[in-house]
């Protein structure tokens, strides 16, 4: 019971093959209290039917594009958790269409949209979590990729995105620490997810990882919960400004 006694907020669940409904049940088997988001009423229908599962959480609309949505998020946290433990944002986006061909016709659009939702939404998110999160020995996780520091075919923009995540984990972990809170990121294998299903090269890129990764195996969303686990829970007090790898050993190999 690693998180029994903690609150916590996870964002990006959108249905049962999601890595954050992975985390959600690591978290809810540990213990925690759970609070879980949905974008809009056509996602909302898929978390409101998986949250029995882990347990009573309070489901909450937010819009990361919205600052009036996450400052109204935070408000309503405050009002009937009054603090929070942890905050998982699970959240990306890139057009359809930047992720085909090549990156150099990235569209300035596209680009925005990209860096907005899947890197400036953890700092806008941040910021206003921080009156519930501080002096609590709170945590933050986010999750990233490999496409960050490598270049992964069609990845493109998203690559990009992942880049700029990963040094924001690195200012708010600084930022943040003074308050007793721990900012880190997970990097996993590559997962079928509704979000990962608009890649074009998505089974071959799985099927390589299993190929070819030091384990043999594919990444599965149990394994990333759990590790987000360690990352969530006071077993890793002492850890922040990291990323974690959970993708069987792939991200050591050579090309």
């Amino acid at each position: 019971m690693l998180l029994e006694g903690k609150t916590g907020l996870i964002l990006g669940i959108a249905n049962k093959r999601s890595i954050a409904w992975g985390i959600a049940q690591a978290a809810h088997r540990e213990g925690a209290r759970l609070i879980l988001t949905y974008q809009n009423e056509r996602l909302a229908e898929n978390v409101r039917e998986l949250a029995p599962e882990v347990g009573d959480p309070l489901l909450l609309p937010c819009d990361v594009e919205r600052d009036e949505q996450v400052v109204a998020l935070m408000a309503r946290i405050g009002q009937e958790a009054g603090g929070l433990d942890f905050l998982v944002h699970s959240l990306a986006f890139a057009p359809r269409e930047a992720l085909d061909g090549m990156y150099v016709d990235t569209s300035r659009e596209a680009f925005r949209a990209a860096l907005e939702i899947s890197a400036f939404s953890l700092v806008a998110l941040a910021r206003a979590a921080l009156p519930l999160m501080k002096d609590r020995h709170a945590s933050i996780v986010a999750m990233t990729y490999l496409g960050s520091e490598r270049v992964v075919p069609k990845y493109n923009v998203m690559g990009v995105a992942k880049a700029a995540l990963e040094a924001s984990i690195r200012y708010l972990a600084n930022d943040l620490g003074q308050f007793g809170i721990r900012v880190n990121a997970i990097s996993a294998g590559p997962i079928r997810t509704l979000a990962s299903s608009a890649l074009s090269g998505i089974s071959g890129m799985i099927k390589e990882t299993s190929e070819r990764a030091p384990l043999r195996k594919s990444t599965g969303t149990d394994e990333v919960g759990d590790g987000a686990l360690f990352l969530l829970s006071p077993l890793s007090r002492g850890v922040s400004g990291e990323v974690l790898f959970v993708d069987g050993g792939y991200h050591i190999l050579g090309v």
